[in-house]
């Protein structure tokens, strides 16, 4: 075994990191220092690319996975030992999981103490009895490994509920590969992708006999406010299955269906990322909402196969690793090959004494764990506080175990540690040298071919303290490298194995939730990019005219500042909640920053980007990874800028400004659009060329399209309606052909000076421009009919050819020249009045028809109480 964290360094950044032992490689191809710096470096950057994220949302995007590059290797035979002792546990857990959902046989014959389960709130009496088809009960494992202090392997815990982080491993591997790619075309590592064929062929293994020669499989998930929101999205696009929540589905006869926008669709297998007593609001946890009412009648019912099965969480009780030697002689009649850290359940009295006794040297776990209940490191609490922690463990003593803190002896800090963690110190306070840091490595099996197969790799977690945990702040992983002489599996077996497999099924359709996430996609897209193109042309009138308000240019001005921010711009479903206006003296002037840069202004691109990234992290099954690259560097051009503008404001340089802000207010704003813009283009253009067109697609483009009507007609009615000068009317006339990317037309087919009637011609009835509002609603009635529609709809299309009625009708040479008394074109306001007004209809129509969802049914009390908190996020790392 060539180990991690054998040699500690600094990665650059004050971050800690472990050379691993590189003499496998030729002479010459061992990375340096500068080497691995770079590769950190450009890991961060694909990572922001690819918009992998881990733990709660943070402002300014501090969600970032974190990778160092330096891999976890592990040779052939250390491998292959590894594998066999994981397999044999993997088939324990399975077996004691089918026991205690059985005959509980041992329990009767007190191999395991039935407190330990039956107390465990993971133990569903709901389910007892229910069975998996095809012979294996636990389908999905994950097992954290640290080093011992003698340099072997030890299992710390088992992840049986929801296991998480197979989709972060193969992340973790492309980008350090990509990275890494010198070192790593010199090694002949073992490939992940098996492991994922394997998990699709269990999956489709496990179907009901309901389910026939194709049964479709999905992805449940707690919903994009997960901690593992990523690595679900991810895999369900690697499996191939559609990523829903608990509100998708739907139980009809005995028998979940996916609620799609055109209908019910049979679900025959759902691989869970949900715990299990969130999982149904009628049978488990009442009130739930992440769950589906009535999944444990249609499991009861044999229509379903729910992955692992509900109630597998129970499992994970701590307690049971120390009873896991005695189980696997009893069960296998094997000894145990892979031994767990030493471990002491403190509900029965000699191991009470135990941990009671030795309370500043152990680990402390609550057998559940919740909001108030964690992890305790016994050698870091005062006298006091260990006295109030065994006072708590001796009045309820089955809700805690005690545990050894494996890791490298405290003398040893020298010797190859692997992955490992510190011992404490002879005081029992804390080592007085740091060492070795914290780290501990997931391994993953799934039910395959009669027995299991293990992930050929995995994933390694490294903290900067001394104990990692799901939520260790600054926390990096490693990828994990199993080297191996053998040639990798051929393509066409792989192929064969794929089209075997769940991935095969026929497509499903799309549920409403994500429909609607599309189609506000495509709305916030086109938001964005219309904002920007706006504050451009605004921009470049301010550095011009701001210091002559009274001049052609002056007026000009003005009137697109009031353009800015459109009235009635719904933000999903949620009006924007306008400021209130403040008492000023003079025109009052919108900060030009404030709309590029801040959130919480109604109509800011800031504000469309963020609800762009959060409606394409919801649907990232749905999309091309390549967005997320664009979307990514907006937002970090975005908050560059927010620093640099905060930076120059602590320095003085920058002033408040009042009703007419200095020049500087432009000052770097031009340069920070224009990478904005570039990447939204590129968000447009990944979206027209590189996705299906399905019914997901042409939603996200009715929403591209409806958005851009909009915003073209409010723009039209706030510039055009009012007659103004020649010299005033020019210079409105070209800004809103340039905010309109149109000027170029414009100008190629009228080399005269600009007038009303040609650019309401070009903008409003020129279907061969695609910034016009005929080629808008071509578009967008185009797409409507490839979504499936109820009769609802009918009032939808009503609204939307009306408003293609009105354009026909609309004569721009008349509308454009005849002025009333009062200095108004009064007919074109009113066309613009009459096409906003239905097309902002059009837009509720199209939330109702497509997008409406009924209530999440529940139970009307909790007649049984809860008191463990929160869901687990989906499986925490």
């Amino acid at each position: 075994m060539t180990d991690l964290l054998s040699s500690p360094r600094p990665l650059g950044d004050g971050t800690i990191t472990h050379r691993p032992d590189w003499t496998w490689l030729p002479a010459g191809a061992v990375p340096t220092d500068d080497d691995l710096v770079r590769a950190a470096r450009q890991a961060e950057q694909l990572f922001a690319e690819h918009g992998v994220t881990y733990g709660a949302h943070h402002a300014d995007g501090d969600q970032q996975w974190r990778l160092d590059p330096q891999p976890v290797v592990v040779d052939e035979p250390e491998w292959a030992r590894l594998d066999a002792a994981l397999v044999q546990r993997a088939e324990l857990l399975d077996a004691v999981l089918h026991d205690l959902y059985g005959s509980r046989r041992l329990l009767d014959d007190r191999i395991l103490p039935p407190t330990t389960v039956l107390a465990h709130p993971g133990f569903l009496r709901a389910v007892d009895g229910l069975r998996l088809p095809g012979g294996r009960e636990l389908v999905l494992t994950a097992t954290d490994l640290v080093r011992d202090a003698s340099g072997g392997w030890c299992v710390v815990a088992d992840r049986t509920q929801a296991p998480s982080g197979a989709g972060y491993a193969m992340e973790d591997r492309r980008v350090t590969a990509q990275v890494l790619a010198p070192v790593y075309r010199q090694a002949s590592i073992a490939r992940l992708g098996p492991f994922f064929h394997a998990l699709r062929k269990a999956l489709r293994e496990v179907a009901p006999p309901t389910a026939g020669e194709d049964p479709r499989a999905v992805l449940l998930s707690p919903g994009p406010g997960s901690e593992t929101a990523f690595d679900q999205a991810y895999l369900a696009s690697m499996l191939g299955l559609p990523l829903v929540e608990g509100s998708d589905l739907v139980v009809r006869a005995g028998r979940v269906h996916l609620q799609g926008i055109d209908g019910l669709e049979p679900v025959d297998v759902v691989l869970r990322r949900v715990d299990s007593d969130w999982c149904d609001p009628l049978d488990l946890r009442a009130g739930s909402r992440l769950g589906v009412p009535g999944l444990v009648h249609a499991v009861r019912q044999g229509s379903v196969s729910v992955v692992n099965p509900l109630g597998a969480s129970v499992l994970e009780n701590p307690a049971l690793l120390g009873y896991l030697p005695r189980l696997a002689r009893a069960v296998l009649d094997q000894d145990l090959t892979l031994a767990s850290v030493p471990t002491w359940w403190c509900g029965e009295e000699r191991a009470l004494r135990h941990v009671l006794a030795r309370l500043d040297q152990l680990v402390l776990k609550p057998v559940v764990h919740g909001p108030r209940s964690t992890t305790v490191l016994g050698w870091r609490l005062t006298a006091a506080e260990r006295e109030q922690l065994a006072a708590r463990i001796a009045a309820e003593p089955w809700r805690w175990v005690g545990q050894e803190h494996v890791g490298p002896s405290a003398e040893s800090a020298d010797a190859t540690a692997g992955v490992a963690t510190d011992r404490p110190g002879v005081s029992g306070v804390g080592p007085a040298d740091l060492g070795p840091r914290a780290a501990v490595m997931r391994t993953f099996a799934v039910a395959h071919a009669g027995s299991y197969t293990v992930m050929a790799g995995g994933l390694a977690r490294v903290a900067d303290d001394h104990v990692v945990t799901s939520s260790a702040a600054g926390a990096r992983a490693k990828d994990v490298w199993v080297l191996t002489s053998a040639p990798t599996a051929a393509v066409g077996a792989l192929r064969e194995d794929v089209e075997a497999g769940v991935a095969r099924t026929a497509a499903y359709g799309i549920s409403p939730r994500a429909a609607e996430n599309l189609y506000w996609m495509g709305r916030y897209a086109e938001r964005a990019e219309d904002g920007v193109r706006m504050l451009r042309a605004v921009a470049d009138r301010w550095d011009d005219y701001h210091r002559t308000p009274d001049t052609a240019g002056g007026q000009a001005l003005a009137v697109l500042l009031q353009t800015l921010t459109p009235a009635a711009l719904p933000d999903g479903g949620q009006a924007a909640a306008a400021r209130p206006d403040v008492e000023h003296v003079g025109p009052r002037v919108p900060a030009l920053r404030d709309l590029l840069l801040d959130q919480r202004t109604p109509g800011s691109v800031a504000r469309a980007v963020r609800r762009l990234g959060a409606a394409a992290a919801t649907v990232r099954d749905q999309l091309s990874t390549d967005t997320f690259g664009p979307l990514a560097r907006i937002e970090r051009t975005l908050r560059d800028e927010r620093t640099r503008v905060r930076t120059r404001q602590h320095s003085g340089e920058l002033l408040d400004v009042g009703p007419l802000p200095p020049g500087s207010v432009t000052a770097g704003l031009r340069p920070t659009l224009d990478r904005v813009l570039e990447s939204l283009l590129a968000i447009s253009g990944i979206a027209a060329e590189g996705l299906t067109r399905d019914v997901g697609w042409h939603l996200l483009d009715a929403g591209r399209r409806l958005e851009r009507a909009q915003r073209l007609v409010a723009v039209l009615k706030a510039t055009l309606v009012e007659h103004r000068s020649a010299e005033v009317e020019d210079l409105l006339l070209e800004s809103v052909l340039l905010a309109t990317e149109s000027a170029i037309t414009y100008r190629r087919r009228h080399q005269s000076r600009t007038d009303v009637a040609s650019v309401l011609d070009l903008l409003v009835h020129d279907r061969t421009n695609p910034r016009s509002l005929a080629f808008a609603l071509d578009r967008l009635l185009v797409d409507l009919e490839s979504v499936p529609a109820p009769h609802s709809a009918a009032q939808r299309d009503h609204l939307l050819h009306g408003v293609a009625g009105l354009v026909a009708e609309l004569d721009t040479v008349v509308v454009g020249n005849e002025v009333s008394d009062d200095g108004r074109r009064v007919r074109l306001a009113d066309a613009l009045e009459s096409m906003l007004w239905r097309l902002r209809e059009a837009s509720d129509e199209i939330e109702r028809a497509h997008f409406a969802r009924p209530a999440p049914s529940q139970a009307l009390d909790d007649l049984w109480g809860s008191g463990y908190g929160e869901p687990d996020d989906g499986g925490a790392l």
